[in-house]
C-alpha cells in the first residue's frame, strides 16, 4: 500500500512534523512565509493531503489541481480562507484545529493583564531608554495588585474560560457577562 502524500504549506513544530512522516510522505515549505498561489498549485497536483494555514486561501482553482486531494486541514480555528463547498463537491474532507489558540490567547491574556497591572512595558522603556537612576521613588512603577481583585470578562467561550480559570491562582473574584450563560 503507498504512502499517502502530503503537502504542507508552512513550517510546523518538529514533533508534529515527524508523527505526520510517520503516517505519510512529506512535502514541506520550509520558509518563514507563506507560498504563492502558483507554488500551492504546482506542489498540491499528485498530493492526497494538504495542511494549510488561515494565511493561504484555498480556493476553486487549487482545489481544482489537486485532483487527487482527499483532505483538506487548517492549522487554524477557522476555516473561511477555504472554498469548503468546491471540496465538499469534490468528496475532500475539510478539516480545522478548533481549539488550537485557546490556552494560547488565554496565557497572553494574563500576559496582558500582568503586564498593565504591574506596569512592565513602562518601566522596561524606561531602563531601555537609561533613564533609570539611584535612588529611586520607591513607588515608581510599582503598578497594582492583582491577588484578591475583581476581573471581568466579557464573553465565556473558551478563551474567556481559560482567562477565568488563570484567575483562581490570583483568589480573584470573578464577575462575566455571556449572552449564553
Amino acid at each position: 500500500m503507498t504512502r499517502p502524500k502530503v503537502y504542507v504549506t508552512l513550517k510546523i513544530p518538529e514533533e508534529e512534523l515527524n508523527l505526520l512522516r510517520s503516517f505519510c510522505d512529506v512535502e514541506i515549505n520550509d520558509k518563514e512565509t507563506s507560498p504563492s498561489k502558483q507554488e500551492i498549485i504546482k506542489r498540491v497536483e499528485d498530493k492526497d493531503g494538504l495542511l494549510c494555514s488561515l494565511m493561504e486561501k484555498i480556493d476553486q482553482e487549487i482545489i481544482s489541481y489537486g485532483s487527487e486531494l482527499k483532505a483538506i486541514s487548517s492549522i487554524s480555528v477557522g476555516f473561511n480562507h477555504i472554498d469548503v463547498s468546491e471540496a465538499t463537491k469534490k468528496g475532500i474532507y475539510v478539516t480545522n484545529t478548533p481549539g488550537i489558540l485557546t490556552n494560547a490567547t488565554a496565557d497572553f491574556a494574563w500576559a496582558l493583564i500582568i503586564s498593565s497591572a504591574r506596569r512592565i512595558a513602562e518601566a522596561d522603556k524606561y531602563v531601555r531608554d537609561k533613564k533609570w537612576k539611584i535612588p529611586w521613588g520607591l513607588t515608581m512603577f510599582l503598578g497594582s495588585e492583582i491577588y484578591g481583585r475583581t476581573l471581568g470578562i466579557i464573553g465565556l467561550g473558551r478563551i474567556g474560560t481559560g482567562v477565568a480559570e488563570r484567575s483562581k491562582g490570583f483568589k480573584m473574584r470573578l464577575i462575566y457577562y455571556d449572552i449564553i450563560r
